[in-house]
């Protein structure tokens, strides 16, 4: 696309969503909204309120619900299990809860991934 058309294109999207904004600036039922929104925001002020206190207040279940999903979140997280790794070369023993450990990456570059999985054993 050329530089000129993608600027038409530009002025045209423009003036669209003008037009679009104005519509909506004559609707009623936004006009309504705006004013409820604005005196709902100004009572919460006046009260010194937060929209959670209002939630709270309005929708007592709610906290609960929240409560409860914040407190099964961490739960889905389980802990790794340690696997022991006996080198049948050297006869060297390790333990690791991940892949990351020094040693066993270096086992791993020289007898290859596949062989020293099969030296591992679940710890628990």
């Amino acid at each position: 696309m050329s530089l000129i058309s993608e600027f038409r294109a530009t002025e045209e999207a423009i003036k669209e969503l003008q037009e679009r904004l104005k519509a909506m600036q004559q609707d009623g039922k936004l006009q309504k909204e705006i004013e409820f929104e604005k005196n709902l925001r100004d009572l919460m002020a006046q009260y010194g309120k937060s929209l959670p206190d209002i939630i709270a207040i309005l929708d007592p279940a709610s906290a609960s619900r929240t409560r409860a999903a914040a407190k099964a979140a961490p739960a889905a997280k389980r802990a790794r299990k340690v696997k022991q790794y006996r080198n049948p070369h050297t006869n060297e023993v390790i333990e690791t809860k991940g892949g990351n450990h020094k040693i066993l990456k270096e086992w791993k570059a020289k007898w290859g991934s596949d062989e020293v999985e099969g030296w591992a054993t679940l710890l628990g």
